[in-house]
Order: C-alpha cells, then sequence, then structure tokens
C-alpha cells in the first residue's frame, strides 16, 4: 500500500510514524517549504495525545525539550485566581501535559521519521496542488517542485491532506470554501527566555472579556531551578475596526512596541505580562480564524487530517493535539481494513463528528468561558472565587469540555490502545 501524506507538521509527521509502526512502509510525506525549520511558537499536548506519542516510542526525547505542565490556573485582569486545577498526571492521567516549542516537537518527529522510514520519506519544496482519481481506486497526486521548477505527478493508494489551514487538498475537494473565517480577535504570539513563574510548571490565562493573556514555560531549566526557560506568551484582543487580514500567517513578525499598550495593566507581582512580551525573541501577529466543519473529509481514497480538516480557535490546547489523534486512529484503519477507502471512510466515522462538537466548543471559548463570567460577574475583582461563583460550576466547565474532547481521564486511561494488535506499541 503506497500512502502519500501532503504536509510534514505535527499531523502528517506522526500519521507517517504510526503507519510505519502499524506496518505500512511506503509512505512519502510532500512538505511545500524548502526546508524544515524550528520555526512557530508554543503548543500544548494534552495526555490523550502524549499517550499516543508514548505509544510511538518518543516520550522520553520529548521530555529532555518539553516541560510537563503540572497546573492550568484562569485569572482575572487583576491577577486574581479565578480556578486552577492539576494537568497531566497530577489529574490522574497516566500521561503527563506537554509544553513544548512547535519546532522542537517537529523536530523530533521528524528526526524518527527518518530513522524509522529512511531519509528519503520527507520530500521538502514539493506543494501538492491537486489530484485525480484513477479507475483502479487509487490517486494521482500533482505535484509542484519549487526548487527544480518542475511539475510531476505521484501515484499513490490513498492521499491525506494534512497541509494545515490553507490546505490545497481541501481547497481541491471544496473550491468554492473561500478564506478562513476570522472572528475579530486578533492574537499577537511569541517567545521569551525568562525566569519561571509561580512553581515552574504553571500555565496561566489571565484577563477579561475582552483581552486575554497565555503564558507558559516551554523548556526545563538548564541547571538551577530558577534558571531562565523558554516560555511561550500570547496576548488577545479584539480588532480595531480599521484592520485588514488578507491572509492568515502565522509568520507575520510584528514589534511587541506596536501592540503592548493594549496590554499594559496585565503586570502582576507574580508575573509581569508587558516586561515578558517586550523582551521577546520574537512576536508575530495572526488573526483569529478556523474553519466551519464539513459534511465530509473523505472523498474515496483522499481525506483530511488536522487543520486541514478541522482547523479551530485555540481554546483547551486542542489543535496539535488532536491532529496527533486524527493521525493514530487514520493508521490504525488503513492498517486494519480491506480497502483504503474504506479506511478512510472508517477513520471519518469515527473523528469527524467528535471534532465538529470540539470545534463548535472552541468558538464558544471552551473552558476560558470563566473568565468572561468572571469579568461579567465581577468586573472589579473579588476575595474570593466562592463569592462569584457557585459550589461545583467552575470545575463542571471544565469536565464538561473534557467529556465533550473526550479526553477526561477514565477515557484516557482505559480505552484500548490505537496501535495495531502485535505492533511494537499495542497493548500499552
Amino acid at each position: 500500500m503506497t500512502i502519500v501524506i501532503a504536509g510534514a507538521g505535527i499531523g502528517g509527521l506522526t500519521t507517517a510514524l504510526g503507519l510505519h509502526e502499524a506496518g505500512i512502509d511506503d509512505v512519502r510525506l510532500l512538505e511545500a517549504v524548502p526546508d524544515l525549520r524550528p520555526l512557530g511558537v508554543g503548543l500544548n499536548i494534552l495526555p490523550n495525545a502524549v499517550r499516543e506519542l508514548a505509544e510511538l516510542d518518543l516520550l522520553d526525547e520529548l521530555l529532555e525539550v518539553a516541560v510537563a505542565t503540572g497546573a492550568l490556573e484562569y485569572r482575572n485582569r487583576h491577577g486574581q485566581l479565578i480556578w486552577r486545577e492539576p494537568r497531566g498526571t497530577g489529574a490522574g492521567y497516566r500521561w503527563p501535559q506537554l509544553s513544548v516549542h512547535r519546532g522542537r516537537l517537529q523536530a523530533v518527529l521528524a528526526a524518527a521519521v527518518r530513522r524509522r522510514l529512511g531519509p528519503d520519506a520527507i520530500v521538502t519544496g514539493a506543494r501538492v496542488e491537486g489530484f485525480a482519481r484513477r479507475a483502479d481506486g487509487g490517486v494521482e497526486v500533482r505535484v509542484h517542485h519549487a526548487g527544480a521548477g518542475r511539475r510531476s505527478v505521484t501515484p499513490a493508494d490513498a492521499l491525506i491532506g494534512a497541509d494545515g489551514i490553507h490546505s490545497a487538498v481541501r481547497a481541491h475537494l471544496y473550491p468554492d470554501e473561500g478564506p478562513p473565517p476570522w472572528n475579530g480577535l486578533v492574537v499577537w504570539r511569541g517567545t521569551t527566555v525568562a525566569p519561571p513563574f509561580l512553581d515552574g510548571r504553571t500555565m496561566i490565562i489571565a484577563g477579561d472579556d475582552r483581552r486575554r493573556a497565555v503564558v507558559y514555560p516551554m523548556s526545563p531549566p538548564p541547571g538551577a531551578a530558577d534558571g531562565p526557560v523558554l516560555m511561550n506568551w500570547a496576548v488577545a484582543r479584539a480588532a480595531d475596526p480599521e484592520a485588514v487580514f488578507e491572509d492568515a500567517d502565522w509568520n507575520r513578525a510584528v514589534s511587541p512596541e506596536s501592540f503592548l499598550h493594549h496590554f499594559a495593566d496585565l503586570a502582576f507581582d507574580w508575573l509581569d505580562v508587558p516586561a515578558l512580551v517586550r523582551s521577546a525573541q520574537e512576536a508575530y501577529v495572526y488573526p483569529m480564524v478556523d474553519r466551519d466543519p464539513l459534511p465530509r473529509w473523505t472523498h474515496g481514497p483522499v481525506t483530511l487530517l488536522g487543520d486541514a480538516a478541522h482547523a479551530m480557535y485555540p481554546m483547551g490546547s486542542n489543535g496539535a493535539t488532536q491532529s496527533i489523534v486524527d493521525a493514530r486512529v487514520l493508521a490504525r484503519e488503513l492498517a486494519l481494513a480491506d480497502t483504503p477507502a474504506s479506511a478512510l471512510a472508517a477513520y471519518e466515522a469515527e473523528r469527524l463528528p467528535a471534532l465538529t462538537r470540539i470545534q463548535a466548543s472552541a468558538r464558544r471559548r471552551g473552558p476560558e468561558v470563566v473568565i468572561d463570567m468572571a469579568h461579567e460577574r465581577a468586573p472589579g475583582g473579588f476575595a474570593d472565587p466562592a463569592d462569584v461563583f457557585e459550589a461545583g460550576e467552575l470545575q463542571s466547565v471544565s469536565a464538561e469540555f473534557a467529556r465533550i474532547g473526550g479526553f477526561d481521564p477514565e477515557t484516557v486511561n482505559t480505552r484500548p490502545s490505537l496501535a495495531v494488535a502485535g505492533t511494537a506499541g499495542g497493548g500499552r
């Protein structure tokens, strides 16, 4: 069976590794960029996806470049604690939650692909432009090789579109869809090397109904426990009325001074957000966009995965997480089904309904809605969150989001492995 994957991002690389584990080695990843460089900012990988990376024998390597997140705190614009919940193993999962730089995660996955599937498994500078279905049930993939200035056709039994929010495979399937819809919010993101805050393993989300800051460490300290670490930060607010974004490009660099005045008061005794942003190594601006849910991902021997299938707002750390789970389900189905088309259909049947629910929840701000609730009920702050929220109210918001996504501790810990029985990861 020959599989072509459009895109060598987190979802595409994990798919290739899952296919290899399941005994499918004729896999080619076609990546549009000329070189895989450690670009991007931070990601949070939830335990349901970390389980999959552990079953692919990658957890020890990832723990060398990531932080096992210990807690998540929601705070109001005054820095007062609304709700704190343990994360990862502290919340009862058998696997940790990981905070990691996207480029470092991608590098670990890419290196594993090249070790296990061969140095030629990833072809860079190769953009998938479209495809044509063959009479025998396969597909001919049209590829543009930018550096060589030529085009080619690659035959495959299945094509997996893991090529992101601007997916060429999705555009071929849905040519009239148009650009990703924008909700009017703007996100500025970046990284800063700085001393850790609180206990060094906590992620915070702070703000009000119009502004939000997300900060977390994503590298272990190099030596001393209080030594500087790589910090991820993101700040978001409603755009100015005249703001226009013609393209959603995560790599649009911007000076921190151009937006910091919107967040100047988010300076707390335990974390000075403006100072952190001002010291950034890099800063990027991005409109908060997603994709409308699709009625179908799969069309015969072609399907979509990750952001190409279900790009969503970054609420609840579900982007890369769900791409990894997609990849494992798809690899399992391709190993077990009678035909590639039936495998892709089974993958869609399992994943599309769940991801449609998660996309809808993200549009409602996911669990971050507790910050909106706190501002609405107590805009001037509070002495005790119990004065603002009913008993159990905050916990129920968090638990409902985990239930919708199927990543509550009981489900993650007890469900059967997605590895194919008899392979290296089976039964773990």
